[in-house]
């Protein structure tokens, strides 16, 4: 039997990411990186050049600086060895043109953390922040871990282990509600099904397949890391939270 649905549970939230740009093109500053981050749930600050990083420095500390390396007026190798040296503990994240490894192992030698290159696939680079953020956060990264993945108050948005928002249709969040208080237990389709339509034996099962694939794509773009939502051969679905 599945457990009743309950979605009266309080959700924490964690800050975003702070994650400050370099980058001299604007184009892709503005237009490309700077949005499309921000779809991810980071909080962005963007600069084009090197006489603004000291200012910035001043009034916050970004966890990571994503950084170009062909800057206009300085180097951003040089960049990056000041800035591990007075930010030992913010990420450091090389995104430029050049490709030759032996500006690959420079950078990384210099100080980064990741190092890719141009042009990215924004998962890619999205996957590349967190991953940084792991390793160097470890008081972020040990809050992740007692923070699961959760519905907030009334069960609208789906809230990530780093407190990014995922808004829900009514659908999705009925889904999720049945998993959630099942976790890391295999939820049968027929019960799924059960959920969406008084008349299950009219119900396209595929429907239930397409709803699930879109809700990890979605989930994916907005928070930036995947559902654990899993699909158990002959059986049904199963959220993994352990």
């Amino acid at each position: 039997m599945i457990a009743p649905i309950d979605l009266s549970q309080p959700a924490e939230m964690l800050k975003p990411l702070c994650v400050l740009l370099l980058e001299d093109d604007e184009l892709l500053r503005d237009r490309v990186l700077v949005p499309r981050l921000r779809q991810f749930g980071f909080e962005v600050t963007a600069i084009g050049c090197v006489a603004e990083l000291t200012m910035v420095l001043d009034k916050k500390r970004p966890d990571i600086v994503l950084l170009d390396i062909g800057l206009p007026e300085s180097d951003g190798f040089e960049v990056a060895r000041s800035l591990r040296a007075e930010l030992p503990e913010t990420g450091i994240v090389m995104l430029t043109g050049r490709s030759e490894n032996i500006d690959r192992v420079r950078g990384l030698s210099e100080g980064a953390d990741a190092y890719l290159a141009k042009p990215v696939d924004i998962d890619v680079l999205v996957a590349t922040l967190y991953s940084v953020a792991r390793r160097l956060m470890p008081a972020r990264a040990s809050a992740s871990i007692h923070q699961p993945w959760r519905l907030d108050s009334d069960g609208w948005l789906l809230i990530s282990p780093a407190g990014v928002r995922v808004k829900l249709s009514k659908t999705e969040r009925r889904l999720l509600a049945v998993l959630m208080q099942n976790p890391d237990r295999v939820i049968s389709r027929g019960a799924l099904i059960a959920l969406l339509t008084d008349n299950a034996l009219a119900f396209d099962p595929h429907r239930l397949d397409s709803l699930i694939h879109r809700l990890r794509r979605k989930t994916l773009a907005t928070a930036g890391e995947p559902l654990p939502l899993d699909a158990i051969h002959g059986a049904g679905y199963l959220l993994a939270m352990s």
